[in-house]
């Protein structure tokens, strides 16, 4: 065997020994650990590193108990779940030493307030009144020559838009816009509109034109103020009297396009039948609004994770109005769990369901976990997840770890889920976290 040969079996070889190292379990575990760690005040959380080897772990034991000593420095076995304890909120770090000599990780540790809230089920009426009037469609005008025309088309209005101001006049009522075009037709004027496109905000003018047919002047737009369906409350929290519903944002059923929120209110809801999911063809609640006078909660903002806003009382028929704590993103894992939701009425029952896959996340997405329904009682009555079920809040181990979100179309008894810290954060009750170093999934 000459040099060459020597050198490429000695780099083969090498190649091999990285690799095995790279797939050993303990190579694994520290790779896969992140370099910060968050827990609520109070909380014990374990840690697992899995290696064969002692190390010096140094804390400060005002703030953390490790393995639940009070030194401050103390021996531990690292192939043995190392488990720490939080004293109170604050930030501080914990260095492991391998043989008490070697550096070998320093650990951000992050202790935030203790949080519980309320998990809902209750299935609730919404209704949204837009920041604007929103464009949902063009039509064509008969002119007095005969010619078809749009003219909300020929000012560069596209279906999603919101007009915010007519003539300099905010404007979020669609009753007020037919008597603007006919005052603005009539003095042969055009209408001067603020538009808001996405995040953009733009000006142009348009022009009513007379309806030779309706013998009525018309913008040639389809325009909508308003929306109302039904969803389920996520949860409450009750410290800082605000809410969380639904789990995904709400759309205008025509344009798909997110509604911007310029008021709402939940109102209390009653179902009276479920329209079943099959393969194909994903059912609904079918449920109407009761005691509308009486509002639960309003609504301030509309985003990627859902409504919220404030709410002075839980609803009734809660199905258990003792608080739960919740868990961050990186506590959830596959295996069991529970869904609460109404199927009948008003009552907020219990269903199993199995977490069958979790996206670890290192900041707010939707899709954060795979959920099936494993219930046979709940299966017996939907079919799976039907329309109406969002929102319908997560529990595993006792802890909320999140809310339906959506059925899969082919497969009603799975869909996807998303995790409870995402909505706190959107409902203002958590802060946003430091970045974490978490294993992809």
């Amino acid at each position: 065997m000459n040099a060459n040969q020597r050198k490429r079996w000695l780099g083969l070889l090498l190649v091999i020994i990285v690799c095995m190292l790279g797939l050993s379990s303990p190579i694994q575990h520290f790779a896969a650990f992140p370099n910060e760690v968050r827990l609520f005040s109070g909380q014990l959380k374990q840690l697992d590193y899995g290696m064969p080897v002692h190390a010096q772990v140094t804390v400060d034991p005002q703030m953390l108990q490790v393995n639940g000593s009070s030194d401050r420095s103390l021996s531990i076995n690292l192939n043995k779940p190392l488990s720490i304890q939080s004293s109170h909120s604050g930030k501080t770090t914990m260095k492991l030493k391998l043989f008490g000599k070697i550096p070998f990780k320093t650990v951000k540790v992050n202790v935030v307030p203790d949080l519980r809230v309320i998990p809902g089920g209750q299935t609730i009426g919404v209704k949204v009144k837009s920041a604007g009037i929103m464009v949902v469609g063009h039509h064509q005008v008969t002119d007095a020559k005969g010619a078809r025309v749009s003219p909300g088309e020929q000012a560069n209005l596209q279906l999603g838009d919101l007009i915010i101001r007519i003539n300099g006049k905010y404007i979020n009522e669609v009753h007020k816009v037919a008597q603007m075009a006919e005052e603005a037709g009539d003095a042969k004027q055009s209408l001067q509109l603020t538009v808001k496109r996405g995040t953009r905000l733009f000006e142009t003018k348009l022009a009513p034109v007379f309806d030779s047919e309706d013998r009525a002047w018309r913008l040639g737009l389809y325009i909508r103020d308003s929306a109302a369906g039904v969803g389920t409350l996520t949860f409450y929290a009750p410290d800082q009297g605000v809410y969380g519903a639904l789990g995904h944002v709400i759309t205008d059923m025509d344009t798909q396009t997110p509604i911007e929120v310029g008021e709402g209110q939940i109102l209390q809801s009653n179902v009276t039948s479920i329209n079943k999911s099959q393969n194909g063809e994903p059912g609904e609640k079918r449920a109407h609004f009761i005691k509308e006078s009486k509002v639960l909660g309003n609504i301030e903002r509309n985003t990627s994770f859902g409504i919220f806003g404030k709410m002075k009382e839980l609803p009734s028929h809660s199905y258990n109005q003792q608080s739960l704590p919740v868990a961050f993103a990186e506590e959830v894992k596959e295996g069991p769990a529970q869904l609460l939701t109404v199927v009948n009425g008003q009552k907020v029952e219990r269903f199993n369901v199995e977490i069958v896959h979790v996206t670890k996340q290192q900041s707010p997405a939707t899709k954060g976990m795979v959920i099936k329904i494993t219930d046979k009682r709940l299966l017996d009555q939907t079919g799976g997840i039907v329309q109406g079920m969002s929102g319908s809040p997560i529990i595993q181990d006792g802890k909320l770890i999140g809310a339906v979100t959506h059925v899969f179309v082919n497969d009603p008894t799975s869909g996807y889920g998303c995790f409870i810290e995402w909505m706190l954060q959107d409902a203002g009750v958590l802060l946003k976290p430091a970045s974490l170093n978490l294993k992809a999934a």
